[in-house]
């Protein structure tokens, strides 16, 4: 079996975010290949946490026109190095996310975070003036009344939506599996949806 250096641990560690034992277990696991390491910690539940990655600089602006040319996207999707930015999955990724984009006619956000607190405001109040809540006591209506906005906020949000090539994970899942594919961070940063005839706010 490989020895495993301190160094190498360590450099996995910055990766993932995972702690030393994981880490060294994980390497020892895959002969001392990070790559692999970071697929084996994923498969096992050992500790991946993608938020701990380094920060996102590169990237690209990425395109989709659907189909008969009456919607169109445009995406930036951002990661840590210029090579994994050029490289064929990279723009497969960016592009199967313009996609999604252009498939989802309700999402405005790239995450419920990035939603203003006024659009979170004008929301409430159109919850706590349907007909159906009227009758019903304040306590009930606000939890009713939180509950509907949380569904609503992530219908607006990209990465809460169901992947349209895979129902079973969202797109939030396809990003951390590519930071586990690239071992970097990767980040979908903003996007614009054109549709033919309509207004830009």
């Amino acid at each position: 079996m490989t020895e495993i250096s301190v160094k190498l641990v360590k450099e996995l560690r910055q990766k993932t975010g995972a702690g030393m034992m994981n880490c060294k277990k994980a390497l020892k696991q895959t002969n001392g290949n990070i790559t692999k390491a970071i697929e084996w910690m994923r498969q096992n539940n050992m500790g991946f946490t993608p938020t701990k990655l380094s920060s996102a600089t590169e990237g690209m602006i990425g395109y989709y026109i659907h189909t008969g040319n009456t919607v169109g996207v445009l995406i930036e999707v951002n990661c840590e190095t210029d090579f994994v930015a050029r490289s064929d999955e990279f723009q497969t990724l960016v592009r199967n996310i313009a996609m999604q984009v252009a498939a989802c006619t309700n999402v405005e956000y790239v995450k419920v975070a990035n939603i203003p607190p006024e659009v979170v405001e004008k929301e409430k109040q159109i919850e706590m003036g349907r007909d159906d809540l009227k009758n019903k006591p304040e306590n009930i209506k606000e939890k009713i009344v939180q509950g509907r906005i949380e569904k609503r906020l992530k219908e607006m949000s990209l990465m809460d939506q169901p992947y349209i090539r895979d129902q079973s994970m969202t797109v939030e899942d396809l990003v951390k599996q590519a930071q586990v594919q690239f071992g970097e961070n990767i980040q979908v940063r903003r996007f614009v949806r054109f549709v033919l005839g309509e207004d830009i706010e």
